[in-house]
């Protein structure tokens, strides 16, 4: 049977229980209340005839004036219309008898009391055969109530239970259907595809049933058709590990190994274990480098270990295992999201690069100081040619000296970055902190490049307020960071224009700020400002420099407990700034 046919027949049969249920209500309702309006009518209306006949007699003497008998005989009337209980006629004729006597004005007064005598007699015979007439018809109507309560108690009781059956089982042929459909969706959800569901109706569930199993059988043949490749694709992926150089060690999600090649055997000194299945805890106790590795995933800074006897340096990366996840909530909604699967430890053997970047630190070093030397006398050598006492030159030789001179400076100062650089690459800063005024440090870098603001007609303006705090810092380094931010703000100002050299307390911190109105910089090259060898291209008016000075000024801010940035707008100019910690702040 359809479901839509089964909820017909469920409440087509409620509406016949509820209908029965109220056609036996009013029958019994109707059947008291008949028996309430006889009792009503008839003996009610009697017993009020009898007392207002007798209200008359009481209420006047003998013998009855016209307006007593007129109402006496107005309720006689009535009450001889109203004759309903046996004997009452037989009494109604006998006080119509004495109502007669009662009208003889001319009868003697005793004939006369004796007729009022026999009326009462009368009247109390009427009122006693109505007063029982009343408590037996209350008899009646009271077992009928009985009778009622009893029938629509079982009428009730019987209509309950048929309605509770009915709430409790009825419910059940749309809801269990459902239920195990929603529990057949959920193993499969659960990769379970043997799930089956089986109906004996024949309705939609059971057509429903029969397209999931066909679902789920497609999905179980699908599942085992690529069990052999998965099988396949995960020998290969284990090959692949297996054979790379670098370490590799994978961890689920309960902190198991899931697998591990032979360099991370060797690297954690582990060959004669197999580490799959085991419990990084387990590893740990005994394994201080396997702990260091999975504690210090976030640290990202090379490292050393020592691996046949030779030191060798190494990368640790770490990355997020993540996997679809679909879940129930309360409402049985389905949601996706990924979750974790564990993680994937890589031990990059950096090694080479290692001897590679020291090999060409100290190649920079050496070429720096070998250059040192010849280029100071070049410039020893041009200083002579300078003086007049030598001999005089010519306009065009003063020009081919002044621009030796000019690159000889230049080769000078990368030759100092490059100094400089080899000793941060080595970690060999030599810092001398001493409490200095800030001022001092503004007034040294701007004297340093005061001429050449000169003769390019740049002002240097300087906003530095009073009783500014001490830094704790080097002064030669500090002031070389400031001397760079000037050359760069002079290299690509305007002829005749302003540079502005702001020191500011910054919360603990003092803020040296250098800002030009030059052209700017691109959004898309600021991220790279302060990286090695990094030049922003020019438009071939400014001579660009080595790519050192920034990178230099922000090791050595570093180095002081400080940091560095850049504002800097496309038409609005440049702003460079450093801070460093104020004393006693």
């Amino acid at each position: 049977m359809k479901v839509k046919n089964k909820l017909r027949l469920g409440f087509g049969f409620l509406f016949i229980v509820v209908l029965f249920f109220g056609t036996v209500s009013i029958f019994y309702i109707n059947e008291i209340s008949n028996s309430a309006k006889v009792i009503l009518k008839d003996n009610y209306e009697t017993l009020n005839f009898a007392r207002e006949m007798r209200s008359v007699l009481d209420e006047n003497t003998l013998p009855l004036n016209a307006s007593a008998q007129t109402a006496f005989n107005q309720q006689l009337i009535r009450e001889e219309n109203n004759i309903t209980e046996v004997g009452e006629a037989e009494a109604v004729k006998n006080l119509r008898a004495s109502f007669t006597g009662l009208k003889n004005i001319s009868a003697p007064i005793a004939q006369q009391q004796d007729a009022e005598k026999n009326a009462r007699r009368s009247l109390r015979t009427i009122e006693i055969l109505n007063m029982k007439a009343i408590v037996r018809k209350n008899d009646q109507a009271q077992a009928s109530v009985n009778k009622a309560t009893l029938f629509l108690g079982l009428a009730g009781t019987f209509t309950f239970l048929v309605l509770f059956s009915f709430s409790v089982n009825f419910p059940g042929f749309i809801a269990n259907p459902l239920n195990t459909l929603l529990e057949g969706i959920r193993e499969i959800s659960r990769k379970n595809y043997n799930q089956r569901i089986h109906f004996e109706k024949r309705d939609e569930f059971a057509e429903v049933a029969n397209e999931f199993n066909a679902m789920a059988a497609r999905l179980n043949e699908w599942e085992n058709s690529n069990l052999s490749k998965i099988m396949s694709e995960k020998q290969r992926i284990e090959t692949i590990i297996e054979q790379m150089h670098d370490a590799i060690i994978g961890v689920n999600e309960k902190q198991e190994v899931l697998f591990s090649n032979t360099a991370a055997k060797n690297i954690l000194n582990l060959n004669d274990q197999k580490l799959e299945g085991k419990s990084v805890a387990e590893i740990t106790k005994n394994n201080d480098l396997f702990k260091s590795i999975i504690d210090d995933a976030k640290a990202r800074k090379p490292f050393k270990i020592v691996v046949d006897g030779k030191d060798s340096h190494f990368q640790l990366e770490a990355s997020e295992i993540t996997v679809p996840d679909i879940n129930n909530d309360i409402n049985e909604t389905l949601t996706f999201a990924n979750k974790s699967a564990g993680k994937v430890y890589i031990l990059r053997n950096i090694t080479e690069f290692k001897e590679r970047d020291e090999a060409k630190t100290n190649f920079i070093a050496t070429i720096s100081h070998e250059l040192k030397t010849p280029i100071s006398a070049i410039k020893m050598s041009l200083k002579l040619l300078a003086d007049n006492r030598i001999g005089t030159l010519n306009k065009e030789q003063e020009q081919l000296v002044q621009h030796i001179n000019e690159d000889s400076e230049r080769l000078l100062k990368i030759t100092y970055e490059l100094l400089d650089l080899s000793q941060i690459e080595t970690g060999n800063i030599q810092l001398n902190f001493i409490p200095t005024q800030p001022e001092q440090i503004v007034q040294y870098a701007i004297k340093a490049i005061q001429f050449e603001a000169q003769q390019k007609g740049v002002v240097i303006e300087q906003l530095i307020p009073a009783k500014l705090p001490d830094i704790h810092a080097d002064v030669e380094k500090t002031a070389w960071v400031l001397i760079n931010f000037l050359s760069n703000a002079l290299r690509y100002s305007p002829a005749k224009s302003k540079i502005q050299v702001r020191v500011a307390p910054v919360g603990k911190m003092i803020e040296f700020s250098v800002k030009d109105y030059g052209k700017g910089i691109e959004a898309k090259y600021k991220e790279r400002l302060f990286d090695r060898y990094f030049q922003v291209p020019t438009d071939g008016q400014n001579k660009s420099g080595s790519g050192l000075g920034l990178a230099i000024s922000k090791d050595f801010i570093g180095a002081q407990g400080g940091q560095i940035g850049v504002e800097s707008e496309v038409g609005e100019g440049s702003r460079f700034y450093f801070e460093l910690p104020a004393v006693g702040v």
